[in-house]
């Protein structure tokens, strides 16, 4: 079975074109994708994750 691709965040940043900023707001009102945080500090986005996301955006959106 192989691994989940983990995507960085200016790499989700440029695949939702949005800014950083705009990702931290949605973070914080809980309506961003899941986050993990690596030990170095580094964030990750697992591509499961941002295609959920990005399929309960169009559902709402519908």
């Amino acid at each position: 079975m192989a691994r989940p691709q983990m995507l960085k965040l200016p790499e989700v940043l440029t695949e939702i074109k949005m800014s950083r900023a705009a990702f931290y707001r949605m973070r914080a009102r809980g309506q961003a994708p899941r986050i993990q945080k690596l030990p170095n500090g580094q964030l990750r986005v697992s591509r499961t994750d941002l295609d959920s996301w990005w399929e309960r955006c169009q559902q709402r959106a519908a």
